[in-house]
């Protein structure tokens, strides 16, 4: 019967490096990717990677389960064979999916030059290119529940994504994205995550409790958008929402007009700043099972 750490080499070997925006060099001898280059994409330490492959480390968490299935672009039915082999219950249904699909996670890899950034349906940062972190910041150093736009937009608390540089041109944006966490409430019944974010940010923000009793129903969309860089000053972008079908995660995307300076803006921080590998989210404490 097949463990976990045979199908996490099997998985491993048959990824491409190309994949997930990394360059192959002439001479290369690994098949797909090497260890340590999982390891920087899920986020955990090489040593710990071979220790799961070698069957040393038999009880991961469902956080570190889900990083290694993100990292090496499993499709839904391989992400639950992936849970199982752990000990642990696949995501239920009804709740918000942190699976990023495959097929997402390549346009990921060959949109690196742009700044694009992977939200679940609770607006929680899952991924992101080089080119996000440079315009945006830098969220790697961040735990997971520290990577919610809603908290960053609503709270004004002083740590993680409530550093948030971003100045919306559309005042009606902070009711768009009540409204589109409000159908996502809605579509994912279950999920407990989902509705304490509800409860905290109605609690701690008199506008977010507002708007939400107002009952309004929508998706947050595209808008154009002011990010404060300490770089380079303002950059004007326009912001587009790109959804996935069949999944649950929302692309977000930055860019400017090309040959204007907001586009050279950008192209100065992607060569100066943006260098590295697609990032994904670092595992934290563990929490329940979830995709």
């Amino acid at each position: 019967m097949e463990d976990l750490g045979t199908a996490l080499r099997r998985w491993r070997d048959r990824l491409s490096p190309l994949d997930v925006g990394l360059s192959v060099r002439s001479g290369r001898r690994a098949v797909g990717l090497r260890r340590e280059e999982l390891a920087d994409l899920a986020g955990l330490s090489v040593d710990y990677v071979v220790r799961l492959e070698q069957g040393r480390a038999t009880s991961p968490s469902a956080q570190v389960v889900a990083a290694l299935c993100r990292a090496l672009q499993l499709d839904p039915g391989e992400r639950d064979h992936a849970y199982r082999l752990a000990g642990l219950l696949p995501p239920a249904d009804g709740v918000v999916s942190d699976h990023v699909p495959p097929g997402v996670q390549r346009m990921l890899a060959r949109l690196r030059q742009f700044p694009v950034g992977v939200f679940s349906a609770d607006w929680r940062l899952l991924s992101w290119t080089p080119s996000w972190a440079a315009l945006i910041g830098d969220p790697a150093g961040l735990a997971e529940e520290q990577r919610s736009l809603v908290r960053a937009v609503f709270t004004g608390a002083s740590a993680g994504l409530s550093r948030w540089p971003v100045r919306n041109a559309d005042p009606g944006m902070p009711a768009a994205l009540v409204a589109d966490l409000r159908t996502a409430l809605a579509d994912h019944p279950r999920d407990r995550r989902l509705a304490g974010l509800v409860e905290e940010v109605r609690r701690d923000s008199a506008e977010f409790a507002r708007l939400w009793d107002t009952g309004a129903v929508g998706r947050h969309v595209s808008a154009r958008k002011t990010i404060e860089h300490p770089d380079v000053g303002d950059v004007t972008c326009d912001c587009d929402v790109l959804t996935a079908p069949g999944s649950d995660v929302r692309l977000v995307v930055y860019t400017a007009p090309a040959g204007s300076a907001d586009a050279e803006k950008l192209d100065f921080l992607r060569v100066t700043r943006g260098r590295g590998v697609v990032a994904a989210s670092t595992p934290g404490p563990a929490r329940p099972a979830r995709s």
